[in-house]
């Protein structure tokens, strides 16, 4: 019998890198779960949504991710990679960090999360995306969210965020 491996790929925010100290530590927990790769998409040559949509697409597809045992975990626009990936192919997980939900200018502004573990982890005092759309599109879509205090890049929070990540990794079945 073959052991199955799960695959997580991270993607990070407009402004940041794959090199990204939260995509890194996320990365880092990822990856000491047995039977798990890793990998942290560089989406770096591009600040248009649909490209790196299409630069996720493209990861999954070379890596020959199966997507019932794959986790997506995005920052920021990273987030609306994930949750849209999610959209338009069902994944075992949706790990979501301020995600830029329900904003103009994205092809899709509030997609149709479709996955069997569902986290989103929002700051208070984030001043880039707004909390009250991102809350009004979980409660729509009935999807499990932590609001903590502190602001977009949830610097102050990264300790609480990779222990919600690790937990959340073990109740999808890592």
């Amino acid at each position: 019998m073959t052991a199955t491996t799960t695959h997580v790929f991270l993607s990070h925010g407009l402004e940041s890198g794959p090199g990204s100290t939260k995509i890194q530590a996320m990365k880092e927990a990822a990856e000491s779960f047995p039977g798990v790769t890793a990998v942290a998409v560089d989406h770096r040559s591009s600040k248009d949504p649909a490209t790196r949509l299409e630069q996720m697409r493209h990861a999954m597809e070379n890596a020959g991710a199966d997507p019932r045992h794959t986790i997506l975990a995005g920052s920021s626009m990273g987030g609306w990679v994930c949750a849209q990936t999610s959209a338009e192919q069902p994944v075992l997980g949706c790990f979501l960090l301020a995600p830029a939900l329900a904003l103009p200018g994205y092809p899709q502004s509030s997609p149709a999360i479709q996955a069997d573990y569902v986290q989103i982890i929002h700051g208070w005092n984030d001043d880039v995306v707004p909390a009250m759309p991102v809350i009004a599109l979980a409660e729509q879509q009935r999807l499990p969210m932590l609001m903590l205090t502190d602001g977009h890049r949830l610097e102050n929070s990264l300790e609480r965020v990779v222990s919600e990540f690790r937990q959340f990794l073990v109740r999808a079945g890592l």
